[in-house]
């Protein structure tokens, strides 16, 4: 349905026939990690996140998982490796 609320005219799932579903009956200003995001859109309340209609919640436990302006980086974890195992695996491939 099209929100009625704040970003009047944007489809939202959190709308519905009685108004809007969220908790506090509406979705919630970003916060300060999400400027810079591209799922940030300005409205006549303010910056709102398209995709979340609470930013802090997301930012609260690490960075949020539909930021797009934050990099995330895997840890490489070297393994250690047995010289007994790797010498056996070894002699085997060459057989």
């Amino acid at each position: 349905m099209q929100c009625a609320t704040i970003k009047k005219g944007v489809n939202c799932s959190f709308m519905k026939k009685k108004g809007c579903s969220f908790n506090e009956g509406h979705c919630q200003q970003i916060v300060e990690p999400c400027q810079g995001c591209s799922r940030v859109s300005t409205y006549e309340d303010g910056d709102f996140c398209n995709v979340v209609p609470s930013p802090s919640t997301k930012w609260r436990v690490g960075p949020c998982s539909f930021a797009t302006h934050v990099d995330r980086k895997r840890e490489e974890v070297a393994q250690k490796i047995n010289p007994l195992k790797a010498s056996k695996r070894a002699a085997a491939s060459r057989k």
